[in-house]
């Protein structure tokens, strides 16, 4: 292949009139899969590459997965669970071990996400090339490529309609006829063909069969081209348009997938009837559509962080990461932002599945962890956005997903632990696979579907919405039921925990050997599905009052949380933690983040303590593990630390299409950065709306438009020299709001409140929790905490609140 040679000016570029706010965009063609840019609708996604002589669009559709319907949970779990439990509380932890590795497991460690595979574009001659820029712009979910050849201006944009459903790629040349290509498919996938299809090319293959469960997913791909002019030749192997000016493509997928249970739809009905629909529309209708239909999304938040940096359309944005340490560009954190609202848009949407490990994309037959859904934090974290920046429609799949796994999961309760409800280990696919995976020391983890139903929960708490609480109060139920059957007493402590599970990855006292009793992430999971099930039954009105009770009986006997002799928040009922480890996992800081059990007014010494653990694990991990960092320094409050974080993820963690890095890429680093810059600049977890809680000194001036507070509450905020200058604050419900500044406000209707008084919203309810257990061996410490000011406006449902600072 003959090296492709660029060239360019910063001038030229500038003036090419390419949208650079809220755009990313690169002087020269993806020459790996993490510099190609991602496109998609949900159920369809795009990795584009701006090729010159050889461009590739790599597919996906959300449904190509490996596999059939199965279930990977183990019967013979059951027999020896009591022996397991002993060996665990007899101390004999590494025997317990070996037997789960023994019985709890199954061949079947979860099926992959697969790629459909590429669209291939050639263009012969256009090799040596000048003024190329390529760009992703936000705004519009629009990918643009343009360059020269000679004389001739080339462009090309390409989307995943929102609209239409398929992908469309707009080919053009500024010159009359100059327009020559050869498109074709290419597909790693088993028995993959191409052939010519009426007016269009055909793409099938299947799944991959993997750990002995045979595939079941077909998929078609359709490819269709529309020109003004030219000439165009159809073969079984390519569609080749010549002299013309201006070409659209149509790409359709369509596979058999009906639900995690049935595998029989049409494959090629699907494809051709969506390609059909597609083609009856022009280009700029098509075009208007699909922006339209994105913006109504993506246009409710708007973020400004100014600095004194270059303008962001004179440098690529490959360059911006490469500089980030020396210019802390505050501009390029606000994209960031961006950047992951854009893609949990295009990756889970009303309708489709869940975002997983990749969000959509993903181009290979076995991706990292298969791409699957690992739900220990991963999964979780892609929907911390979902609610706090205004796109509560994205985290409809996950809710309807948890619908089928408490489901799946009834029988993997009852056939692995003897229990009622439903129950998850710590990965899943899109069969709603519930049974433990990989090996014990991994995957002996039953808090997975507990976990997923906190967003349940928090759904309720930020939309106030009964109906859908009504809706899946039962899966919450199941996942309670669960733990009220699996949590026994603690012989010594006589405490009720999980046994057996694990504090995951890790162990207390050995590389080898994870599986404990009672891990304070555990103890901190059971409180929440307990009590959150226990407040939604108070909502409802519909429950028996013997249930609501049990819940009530069995939180009270729930370890309390405890700190060690390092003044930590120790991470297992023995004081084990290790200061020097810097595991990737902060897993018992789950109850400061994503929960919200640690509050710095009512239990500062735990507050501390969770900070203390959090320094000892440093400030360097995984991409993924950053991102939650982020998140937790935000609710320590601590706003120059979470924007350290923030250095270290996009300096070290981010590859040049600003796709997370574990490495390899994970999404899951991109969500949780997102949700943390949204952590850090308004909070609503502790009973009030805590404006700018966590504000680094390196944003000191900057606005934002749209985010979302408990309560339902719209908020937009103004500010200088790193304090509030005014906020709009817009009730979707009414009610009491409680306002929570670290300046005085002034503004129509507010009335100062006590110290300790309760807020009488009760979508801002909290359920008490122990007092900490001390260690012998030191005086606790406590925080430093800024001086609060809070204030209660009593709100009406549709009406703005504007506040200044005092």
């Amino acid at each position: 292949m003959k090296r492709i040679l660029f060239f360019f000016s910063l001038c030229s570029l500038a003036a090419a009139g390419m949208a650079a706010n809220g755009s990313l965009w690169y002087a020269g063609p993806a020459t790996e899969w993490t510099e190609a840019l991602p496109l998609g609708n949900s159920r369809l996604g795009a990795m584009v590459y701006g090729g010159t002589t050889n461009e590739e669009l790599q597919l996906n559709e959300e449904t190509v997965w490996g596999g059939s319907p199965h279930t990977n949970h183990n019967p013979k779990a059951l027999g020896v669970l009591s022996e397991v439990r002993r060996l665990v509380f007899e101390g004999r932890n590494a025997e317990a071990q070996a037997l789960i590795d023994a019985n709890f497991l199954t061949p079947r460690h979860g099926m992959p996400y697969q790629t459909v595979g590429s669209l291939l574009l050639r263009f012969d001659g256009h090799d040596k090339v000048a003024n190329y820029r390529r760009s992703l712009d936000l705004e519009r979910a629009v990918a643009t490529t343009i360059y020269k050849v000679g004389d001739v201006t080339y462009r090309r944009e390409a989307f995943a309609s929102f609209a239409d459903d398929v992908i469309i790629v707009r080919l053009t040349a500024d010159r009359a006829g100059a327009l020559s290509f050869r498109a074709s498919f290419k597909s790693p996938m088993p028995e993959a063909a191409t052939r010519k299809a009426g007016k269009t090319l055909r793409l099938t293959g299947h799944g991959t069969d993997h750990e002995g469960v045979p595939f079941a997913i077909r998929f078609e791909a359709r490819l269709a081209v529309k020109r003004t002019d030219g000439n165009m030749r159809i073969t079984d192997e390519e569609i080749a348009v010549t002299n013309a000016t201006e070409a659209t493509l149509y790409i359709s997928i369509g596979t058999n997938f009906t639900n995690y249970k049935r595998v029989d739809g049409d494959a090629r009905r699907r494809a051709s009837d969506k390609l059909e629909r597609a083609l009856k529309s022009d280009y700029a209708a098509a075009l208007a559509a699909h922006v339209a239909d994105y913006r109504e999304q993506y246009d409710r938040v708007r973020i400004d962080l100014d600095g004194d940096v270059p303008p962001s359309d004179s440098i690529p944005t490959d360059l911006r990461l490469k500089r980030f340490r020396e210019t802390n560009d505050p501009t390029l954190c606000a994209l960031l932002f961006d950047y992951g609202r854009y893609l949990l848009i295009s990756s889970s949407q009303p309708g489709g599945q869940p975002a997983n490990l990749q969000g959509i994309w993903n181009n290979m037959t076995s991706a990292p962890w298969d791409g699957k859904y690992t739900v220990n934090i991963n999964l979780e974290m892609n929907y911390w956005p979902s609610e706090v920046t205004n796109l509560t429609e994205t985290g409809e799949p996950l809710f309807a997903m948890l619908e089928e796994l408490s489901v799946a999961g009834r029988l993997t309760a009852r056939e692995m632990y003897g229990a009622n409800g439903w129950v998850m280990h710590h990965n899943t696919d899109i069969w709603r696979s519930t049974g433990a995976v990989d090996n014990a020391f991994y995957g002996m983890w039953p808090n997975g579907g507990a976990w997923l139903c906190q967003h349940l929960w928090q759904h309720y708490l930020y939309t106030g919405d009964k109906r859908f609480l009504a809706q899946y109060y039962p899966v919450m139920r199941g996942a309670a039921d669960f733990f009220l059957d699996f949590l026994v007493e603690h012989p010594e402590y006589h405490w009720l925990v999980t046994v057996p599970s694990m504090s995951p990855e890790q162990g207390p006292r050995s590389a080898d050997v994870s599986i404990v009793a009672g891990s304070t992430m555990d103890n901190q999971i059971a409180f929440d599905i307990l009590a959150n099930t226990l407040l939604a039954a108070k909502v409802l009105g519909t429950e028996r009052q013997s249930y609501v009770d049990s819940l009530r009986r069995a939180l009270d006997r729930l370890p309390p949380m405890r700190i060690g002799r390092y003044n930590q928040l120790q991470e297992w009922l023995e004081d084990a933690d290790d200061p020097t480890n810097q595991h990737r996992h902060v897993s018992h800081l789950y109850g400061l983040y994503p929960s919200c059990q640690i509050s710095p007014y009512k239990h500062p010494a735990l507050f501390q303590a969770a900070k203390k653990s959090l320094l000892y694990r440093g400030d360097m991990a995984t991409g993924w593990s950053i991102g939650w960092k982020v998140n937790l320094w935000a609710r320590l409050l601590d706003g120059n630390h979470a924007y350290r974080i923030i250095a270290n993820l996009i300096a070290d963690r981010t590859y040049p299409n600003l796709f997370d890095a574990h490495p390899p890429f994970q999404i899951d680093g991109n969500f949780g950065y997102t949700a943390g810059v949204a952590e850090m600049l308004l909070q609503s977890h502790d009973e009030a709306v805590h404006l700018l809680p966590a504000l680094p000194d390196t944003w000191a001036t900057g606005s934002v438009r749209g985010l979302m507070a408990r309560g339902g509450f719209e908020v937009d905020m103004v500010w200088t020299d790193g304090q509030l200058d005014s906020a709009v604050i817009r009730s979707r419900l009414g009610g009491n709001l409680r306002l929570r500044s670290y300046v005085p406000l002034r503004g129509e209707g507010l009335t100062a409140v006590g110290e300790g008084s309760a807020n009488p919203n009760p979508l801002f309810v909290t359920m008490p929790i122990k007092q900490p257990l001390v260690s012998p061996d030191i005086n606790p410490e406590l925080p430093i905490l800024y001086k609060v000011y809070e204030y209660d406006v009593a709100t009406r449902a549709g009406e703005s609140y504007r506040v200044e600072r005092g």
